[in-house]
């Protein structure tokens, strides 16, 4: 049994990861600023104080928070705290900073790319970057879902998916999608079975 503490563990993606984690039978607290129920926790990943309290005897600590809510700021205190207690950080990241094609521009910087979620788009590019700037110490992974991702498309839960690394997956009619219940299918066999330490996937079908 794995222990997981999930920072925006009733948010979407980190409900679904929670969700998924407990039901293979891992031990999981979800921390939310207003969490209310067994298995959860109310306070904020950036007090790093209540961070290095929640952390003690986890195995990974999931960051599944909004991008613009101060996160960037908040790595170097996630990278030390996970280094102080052992554990592996796992970020839910955004499909933004992924190129559309191998060589090719990022999907943000696409004239398609909706203005209103550029701003969440770049936060979440630099937090990756912050990532691999880390010292190799610190055991991270960080996965993008697919372009078409969220409570607006919520999808079924199929058991499959594809994993790409920096370029963006399509299905043969060009569409990039994935479910919520698939994507924490993914994000919690990354926990199960490591196969990328320190580095970005993406998901999609």
């Amino acid at each position: 049994m794995t222990k997981l503490v999930v920072f925006g563990g009733t948010g979407y993606a980190g409900g679904k990861i929670t969700a998924e984690a407990r039901g293979r039978g891992h031990e999981v607290l979800a921390v939310s600023r207003n969490a209310d129920g067994e298995g959860t926790r109310a306070g904020s990943l950036y007090d790093e104080e209540f961070l290095a309290e929640v952390a003690k005897g986890a195995d990974v600590l999931v960051i599944a928070v909004h991008g613009q809510g101060g996160l960037l700021d908040a790595v170097p205190s996630i990278a030390r705290v996970a280094k102080d207690n052992g554990a592996r950080v796992g970020v839910v990241g955004g499909a933004g900073s992924l190129h559309v094609a191998e060589g090719g521009p990022r999907l943000i910087d696409t004239p398609e790319f909706p203005d209103e979620y550029k701003g969440e788009a770049g936060t979440h590019a630099e937090v990756l970057e912050a990532f691999r700037a880390l010292p190799a110490d610190v055991d991270w992974f960080y996965v993008s879902p697919a372009a078409e991702f969220g409570a607006w498309a919520e999808g079924e839960r199929t058991g499959g998916y594809r994993v790409g690394s920096d370029v963006l997956l399509t299905d043969e009619n060009g569409a990039s999608k994935i479910s919520g219940a698939d994507y924490a299918i993914a994000f919690v066999d990354e926990i199960d079975k490591p196969a990328n330490r320190r580095r970005r996937f993406c998901v999609a079908y």
